[in-house]
């Protein structure tokens, strides 16, 4: 890739994650919002956030403000969007406003992922680790996002 190709790249990086940054505000979750987006050949093929199964209460933590063992996180909601779509995320990429845990970096692999954009960290690095190991290019583009929630909440 040459410079221009990767300022090109890395402006789109940018764009998307604020895109999945808005559509992060979809989630119920009060401790924490995330939003992911798949894209594929330049064009949005799925997209997810955090929160409960269809068909649950929108509530995502119980009362000790801790969040429910069965909320799904942004990632997993996107792969199975897609999934249900009939669409294939083969080689695509994942713009996702947290570093996946463990468990999505698992259907991240499955998924035929080739590439994982994200700004803020995850409390563990299992996940990134992971997805490295497995050869998909991994990369932390460094936002503050938080005008963007802030103006849509």
């Amino acid at each position: 890739m040459t410079a221009v190709d990767n300022s090109k790249q890395f402006l789109l990086d940018q764009r998307y994650l604020k895109m999945a940054a808005i559509w992060s505000l979809n989630s119920y979750c009060k401790r924490r919002k995330v939003g992911a987006l798949l894209v594929k050949d330049k064009m949005i093929i799925s997209d997810g956030y955090n929160g409960t199964p269809s068909g649950f209460e929108n509530i995502c933590e119980d009362e000790n403000n801790r969040t429910k063992p069965y909320v799904l996180h942004a990632e997993a909601n996107a792969i199975t969007k897609v999934a249900k779509s009939g669409n294939s995320s083969e080689g695509a990429t994942m713009y996702v406003t947290s570093s996946p845990c463990l468990e999505c970096a698992k259907l991240i692999i499955q998924a035929g992922i080739k590439r994982v954009v994200y700004t803020e960290n995850y409390h563990s690095e299992d996940g990134i680790n992971l997805l490295r190991r497995a050869g998909i290019e991994v990369r932390n583009v460094e936002m503050d996002l938080s005008s963007l929630k802030e103006e849509n909440e």
